[in-house]
C-alpha cells in the first residue's frame, strides 16, 4: 500500500480511507505499507522523508524522488496498490520493475482540479502527467462512486472501462460516535444551546467554504457557524478566507473558527453538539466528512456533484443543494449567487425543524451502518486484488 498520507500525517480524506482500509485488510492479508514521511513506529509500515538532494526542488519533483525510493523496495509483492497522484508514480515504477499488478483508487482528479496550479505552478503539469500515466497503464482502477468512476471516464477515455470499479469510501462506526461532552465544546467557544451549522474541511477551492461564508450571512441570527478548517492550499485562497470570515464576525455573534486539527474524540463531540453539517463542496469525489457527521447522528446539507448524492440521501438523510457547474473542469458555479441563495435557504430550512433534523440525523447513522462499513469493503477490495493475482 503506498499512500501520501497515513497517521500521524494525515490531513484529508484520502489518508483517513488509507489507514482504515489497512486496518480492515491486515486481518486477512499482509499489507506493508510504504508512506511518504518520516518512519512510523508501526510493523509493516515504512516513512520516506523527501529526498535531500531535492530540498529546494519544486513540490512534484520532490514527490517523483520519494517515489523512486519507494518503487525500489516494493520488491516481492503480490499487487501494488497506490493511493492519490503523489504515490502512483511509485505504484506505476513498481508495477514496471517488479512485473507486479497495479491497482489505484481515485479520491480526486487532476484535470478536475484546475486550481492546483495556483499551489504547484509547473509541478501540476507535472502531477497531471504522473495520473495519466497511472491511469492509463494500471491493472485496475477503484473509484469511490459512481460520480468518480464518471469522472474518470470523461477524464481518461482511453481506459478500458471494464477495468474501472466502484468501492465506496468507509466509516469506523466504533470510534465515530455522538458524544455529548458540552463543557469540552464550550471550551471551544461554542454555545451547545444554540442551533449550529458545522463545516469540517480543508482550506482548498473544491470545498468550496467562500461560497458557505457568503451564505452564512443569509442564516437567522440565532445560528452559530463552526468552521473546523485549515491546511490552505495557498496563501491565496488563505486570505480570501481570512477576509470572509471576519466580514462576518462583524455582523453576527457564534462564528467560530477552529484551524487546529482536532482529535477524532474532540470532533466527535464538536459534530455531536451542532444542528446541521454543511457540504458545500464544488468537487467531491465522495466525502469521507459527510459520512462522519451521519455517524455522529447529523443531517448532512450537501451540494449535488460528484459522489455526494451517494451518500445524503435527499428529505432522508439530509438535503441536497442544486448546482449548475462549468464544464472546464473547476466546477465553478454557473449563478453563484443561486448556489449561495439555495445553499442558505435549505441550512435555514434544516435548522429550523429540529425535531425533523434529529430524524435525519438518525437515519443517517443507520445508512452510515448499513451501507458504509470498512469490513464490506475491505472484502470488495480482496476480490479485486484476486482477481489480478
Amino acid at each position: 500500500m503506498i499512500t501520501k498520507e497515513y497517521p500521524p500525517n494525515v490531513y484529508g480524506g484520502a489518508g483517513v480511507h488509507v489507514t482504515e482500509l489497512v486496518k480492515a485488510l491486515r486481518p486477512s492479508i499482509d499489507v506493508r505499507v510504504r508512506a511518504f514521511g518520516d518512519a512510523v513506529d508501526e510493523d509493516g509500515t515504512t516513512g520516506y522523508p523527501d529526498l535531500v538532494e531535492l530540498s529546494d526542488a519544486n513540490g512534484a519533483l520532490k514527490t517523483l524522488g520519494v517515489d523512486v525510493a519507494i518503487a525500489q523496495d516494493v520488491e516481492g509483492a503480490d499487487v501494488v496498490h497506490s493511493h492519490t497522484w503523489y504515490a502512483n508514480a511509485a505504484g506505476q515504477l513498481a508495477q514496471m520493475l517488479h512485473d507486479v499488478p497495479h491497482v489505484l483508487t481515485a479520491h480526486s482528479l487532476e484535470p478536475l482540479r484546475p486550481w492546483k496550479a495556483e499551489q504547484l505552478g509547473g509541478g501540476y503539469r507535472v502531477s497531471s502527467w504522473i495520473e495519466r500515466q497511472a491511469y492509463e497503464t494500471s491493472d485496475a482502477v477503484i473509484a469511490v462512486s459512481d460520480g468518480m468512476r464518471r469522472d474518470i471516464l470523461r477524464s481518461y477515455p482511453t481506459i478500458d472501462p471494464a477495468k474501472v470499479s466502484v468501492v465506496y469510501n468507509g466509516i469506523d462506526l466504533e470510534s465515530w460516535r455522538r458524544l455529548d461532552e458540552p463543557e469540552l465544546v464550550r471550551s471551544l467557544g461554542i454555545d451547545p444551546d444554540r442551533p449550529a451549522v458545522v463545516f469540517v474541511g480543508r482550506i482548498t477551492r473544491q470545498k468550496g467554504l467562500p461560497y458557505l461564508l457568503r451564505a452564512a450571512a443569509l442564516l437567522p441570527d440565532d445560528v452559530q457557524l463552526i468552521l473546523c478548517a485549515g491546511a490552505p492550499d495557498t496563501p491565496e485562497i488563505m486570505a480570501e478566507v481570512t477576509g470572509l470570515v471576519e466580514e462576518l464576525q462583524q455582523t453576527r455573534t457564534g462564528v467560530v473558527w477552529i484551524e487546529r486539527i482536532l482529535p477524532r474524540d474532540e470532533l466527535c463531540a464538536v459534530l455531536s453538539s451542532a444542528t446541521v453539517f454543511v457540504c458545500p463542496s464544488i468537487y467531491e469525489p465522495l466525502g469521507i466528512v459527510n459520512l462522519e457527521a451521519m455517524a455522529c447522528g447529523l443531517p448532512v446539507v450537501g451540494t449535488a456533484t460528484g459522489g455526494i448524492p451517494e451518500v445524503v440521501a435527499d428529505g432522508f438523510t439530509g438535503r441536497l443543494v442544486p448546482i449548475e457547474q462549468a464544464t472546464d473542469g473547476t466546477g465553478t458555479p454557473l449563478d453563484p449567487d443561486k448556489f449561495v441563495q439555495d445553499l442558505a435557504a435549505a441550512l435555514t430550512e434544516t435548522v429550523a425543524d429540529t425535531g425533523m433534523a434529529r430524524l435525519m440525523g438518525r437515519a443517517g447513522r443507520a445508512r452510515a451502518e448499513q451501507d458504509f462499513s470498512w469490513a464490506s469493503i475491505a472484502e470488495r477490495t480482496l476480490e479485486i486484488y484476486r482477481s489480478l493475482v
